[in-house]
């Protein structure tokens, strides 16, 4: 799967991007003030791409570093603890699969990329349900997921922190 917009070159993460996903993720964990749910580290990532759930990403050029990732899951094989409690508070339909993490470089919000990353992975993933978490106080997250069309559904509080699980649902219909 390839796809090119007029900006970015969106595609199927290989074996050869664990780095720069790993680089972008680790520049925007929580240890060095970003608002994505957990530390990544070389084998987390490594891990969370080796399974049969697509991972989409994102470079301005063939050969340029990865401005953009998303994740996904199947709802039926999500291991990670913040998962389960957003599983447990909502599970979407039968066939609805995890959404995220997503994560874009700084100098790339506002862009358009999370509607380009969200389109591709809903390709892959047959129009299914797509069901996320995000941290109340991600509020740039949390709008940038109501322009797509996606809706809170649910709620849940984990490690202290508050969450509003959203679902595409109701932009699939």
């Amino acid at each position: 799967m390839l796809h090119l917009s007029s900006h970015y070159l969106i595609s199927l993460a290989q074996a050869a991007d664990i780095d720069a996903i790993t680089t972008l993720l680790q520049a925007n964990s929580p240890s060095q003030g970003g608002s994505l749910t957990g530390e990544f580290s070389r084998d987390k990532v490594a891990s969370m791409a080796d399974g049969e759930s697509p991972v989409i990403v994102a470079r301005r050029a063939a050969d340029g570093p990865v401005v953009g990732v998303l994740f996904s899951d199947a709802a039926a094989t999500a291991q990670a603890p913040v998962v389960l409690a957003m599983l447990a508070a909502y599970r979407g339909s039968d066939k609805a699969y995890v959404y995220g993490p997503v994560c874009i470089a700084d100098s790339e919000r506002g862009q358009g990329l999370l509607v380009l990353l969200y389109s591709a992975m809903r390709a892959r993933h047959g129009g299914a349900e797509a069901v996320l978490f995000i941290r109340r106080d991600n509020i740039g997250s949390l709008r940038a997921h109501e322009r797509m069309g996606m809706r809170e559904v649910a709620a849940f509080v984990f490690d202290g922190a508050q969450f509003a699980v959203y679902s595409d649902v109701i932009a699939a219909k």
